[in-house]
């Protein structure tokens, strides 16, 4: 009798076991599926705080340019008259950027400073030096015939003539980075320099000027052609730093791009000063502060301010190219050009005659254009990779592979 209840129970601890195996199987397939959701959860996570970041930047480039600015016109508007403070004011107040350097620096992981490396070799400090020389010296040149043109211009004309920045930027692309030229590039190009060409027919030196400026035709014409020269300067910086990231600098991460902001601005607000002491404006600035129709305390209110802002927007910018590319940045900042012309028409009462409104239409069907190439390019990148059968995170989405950087 206890054979067969042996053999009787047998079955139930085979029973037993298999069901354990079972169970066990269940469990071990039931952990990369819980794994593969926490990594997906946490990959959406990181895109959806990504793009809050981005909205922030876009935000402080179309804010902060539009914003400093009007500004930048008020000063001239209310009495100022130093061009090479003007100047200052744009660039003087980086080191409000090294709190903002710091604190990103050390909430990055040490890992992912090493992801968008190109070269392991460190360029030399004389190479390092010539290159934040020569930018410094070029945005600094840029900065004093942007200031030029805020003085000589209507603040609407300005901002309209500076979104011929971004065809600029292709055109030097062209020869320093290899940037080819496809039919929207090409229409973007031609849209952009036609919408700054016509406002050289806008009227300035007769009764139907602009209230926020009384320059002559002569002075509008300088005006004109220093705020060509300094987008096209803009251009060409933008470039040169493309191109000083992939053969000197060999990488584009944070730490890379801020120290080329920085290095480049202390360069830039050293010839600045030379520039205000050599010229000897600096000898009227105290009473070009106590005649500001303002007030005193407005007057250095009004470059302080305009200092901070310059500051925001070039935070904004910084944080694009970091965290998209810097064609992107650039174009969120040519975005802002239909902002400060409605602006100035309620600040400083600017008319928009049918030209202005010409112009304007023309250099947003240029940046459409020119942001639709990013688009397709970026589509066809995309469609490639998986043509290639590429694994899951060489096929993902750009946007995917920077959160899970």
């Amino acid at each position: 009798m206890q054979q067969p209840q042996e053999l009787q129970q047998l079955p139930i601890v085979v029973s037993n076991g298999a069901n354990k195996e079972t169970n066990t199987l269940d469990d071990d397939n039931s952990v990369p599926t819980q794994m593969n959701q926490s990594s997906a959860m946490m990959i959406k996570r990181k895109i959806y705080h990504r793009g809050l970041k981005i909205a922030l930047y876009a935000a402080f480039v179309l804010l902060g340019q539009s914003a400093a600015t009007l500004l930048g016109r008020l000063y001239y508007e209310k009495g100022g008259k130093s061009k090479w403070m003007g100047t200052l004011v744009q660039i003087a107040g980086f080191p409000i950027l090294l709190p903002y350097y710091y604190f990103f620096n050390q909430s990055s992981p040490p890992k992912n400073k090493d992801l968008t490396i190109i070269d392991p070799n460190k360029p030399s400090l004389s190479m390092l030096s010539f290159v934040y020389v020569s930018l410094g010296l070029i945005v600094a040149l840029n900065c004093y015939l942007y200031s030029i043109g805020l003085w000589y211009l209507p603040v609407s004309t300005l901002s309209l003539i500076c979104s011929s920045q971004l065809a600029f930027n292709a055109f030097f692309s062209y020869f320093l980075n290899s940037l080819k030229f496809t039919p929207y590039i090409i229409n973007s190009l031609v849209l952009l320099t036609i919408s700054s060409v016509v406002l050289v027919f806008e009227p300035s030196d007769d009764g139907t000027s602009d209230s926020s400026t009384k320059a002559s035709k002569k002075k509008y014409i300088i005006g004109f052609i220093c705020t060509i020269a300094s987008s096209a300067g803009y251009g060409l910086v933008l470039s040169l730093q493309q191109l000083a990231f992939k053969k000197v600098l060999k990488g584009e991460t944070f730490k890379v791009v801020m120290d080329v902001i920085i290095y480049q601005s202390i360069v830039a607000t050293i010839a600045t000063l030379i520039g205000l002491f050599a010229s000897g404006e600096w000898k009227g600035l105290n009473e070009e502060m106590r005649g500001y129709e303002m007030g005193e305390v407005s007057y250095v209110l009004n470059l302080t301010f305009t200092a901070i802002i310059w500051q925001l927007f070039s935070i904004g910018c910084v944080g694009l190219i970091f965290e998209v590319s810097s064609l992107f940045s650039n174009s969120i900042s040519v975005l802002g050009v239909p902002i400060v012309p409605l602006l100035a028409v309620i600040v400083f009462k600017d008319k928009m005659h049918g030209i202005k409104a010409i112009s304007m239409v023309l250099a947003l069907w240029g940046f459409i254009s020119y942001v639709y190439q990013h688009y397709v390019d970026e589509r066809n990148y995309n469609s490639q990779n998986s043509s290639n059968g590429h694994d899951a995170k060489a096929s993902s989405s750009p946007l995917e592979e920077k959160a899970n950087r």
